[in-house]
């Protein structure tokens, strides 16, 4: 899949309400705040599942009971549509 460029990743961006452009990395982030570790746990094995069934994975980041996804495509050097697909995916689960 094909970079996008620095317009499409921020028309894309609309599509991804939560998620936030990291710009120095060509990423997209974006924070959950559970209820506890343990729901922090569940929920990053859930989204897991789902990320092993489309072998693309991410940085997963777990604080106590937060928990922050940054998603990009390092063999793009940058954010593809697929991974705005993702995005939307993780935030189905939340």
């Amino acid at each position: 899949m094909s970079k996008l460029s620095l317009e499409q990743v921020k028309l894309y961006l609309n599509k991804v309400p939560g998620w936030r452009l990291m710009e120095d990395r060509m990423a997209l982030s974006r924070t959950y705040q559970c209820r506890d570790f343990s729901t922090a746990v569940s929920f990053v094995n859930r989204v897991a599942e789902l990320l092993d069934q489309d072998s693309h994975h991410v940085e997963i980041l777990i604080r106590q009971s937060t928990v922050t996804f940054t998603v990009t495509t390092r063999e793009a050097h940058g954010l593809t549509g697929k991974d705005f697909a993702l995005a939307q995916t993780i935030s189905k689960v939340s």
